[in-house]
């Protein structure tokens, strides 16, 4: 049997899709399943002496259920440049393509019960100049998972990405509120609007907590896990 994959997109850069990716690992595992993070592009990365490292991979790594993965099949293209990343492969001199992504994939779910790839940027987000960072679960042929960066602005922005999930013909399991703004007002509000406006359910709100551990967050991801659980279910 396949790996359940999912992947997490976000409305923004910044907006906590690691966090709510190791938050979701945690909770995968909480139930018993063995999963494993992804990263598949990721810019802003530091030269270590085992080759460059980016710090939301790493997080994912350390998220995953043992034995964690290796590092290349996790992240196969870390990018030096904190920048867009069709601008720091074309400064790294590389060309981001789907193939090898979509090999390092099935290389690191088999044999695992669940893949959470977490995209870069916004669902948008340019990986070069034909490839927009959407191609990934359209290509791998993933359900979204859309985190929204709690904040003035994010129903626009949640229901923007949302549309052009669905227009780009995925499935949109469901959204996971994140509370990057603790001073955000009328927060209640704004989670019943997105719940009002957006075409699929809510799977979880997500504390502020900048230094915390996303292994606290796993009980708030429960239904995350039952609908990645009932997706496979149908799949079968």
């Amino acid at each position: 049997m396949s790996a359940l994959g999912v992947f997490v997109a976000g409305t923004d850069t910044g907006i906590g899709k690691t966090w709510a990716s190791c938050a979701l690992l945690h909770a995968l595992r909480d139930a018993g399943l063995d999963a494993v993070g992804m990263k598949p592009v990721a810019s802003g990365s530091e030269a270590t002496p085992q080759g460059l490292r980016n710090a939301d991979a790493l997080a994912l790594q350390a998220a995953s259920a043992p034995p964690q993965p290796d590092y290349a099949a996790l992240n196969p293209v870390a990018l030096a440049e904190p920048v867009s990343p069709h601008l720091a492969a074309r400064a790294a001199g590389v060309e981001i393509t789907l193939a090898p992504l979509r090999a390092a994939y099935a290389s690191l779910g088999a044999g695992r019960d669940a893949v959470v790839v977490e995209g870069v940027g916004g669902w948008l987000a340019p990986l070069s100049d034909t490839l927009p960072a959407s191609a990934l679960p359209t290509g791998l042929g993933l359900p979204v998972i859309l985190v929204v960066g709690l904040r003035l602005g994010c129903l626009n922005h949640a229901q923007l990405s949302a549309r052009a999930i669905l227009a780009d013909g995925c499935a949109l399991l469901g959204w996971i509120g994140n509370a990057i703004d603790p001073t955000m007002a009328r927060l209640d509000d704004n989670l019943d609007t997105l719940c009002r406006l957006l075409p699929a359910p809510c799977l979880g709100v997500l504390d502020y907590a900048p230094d915390g551990d996303p292994a606290t967050q796993a009980p708030a991801l429960a239904r995350a896990v039952a609908a990645l659980r009932a997706r496979g279910a149908r799949s079968r």
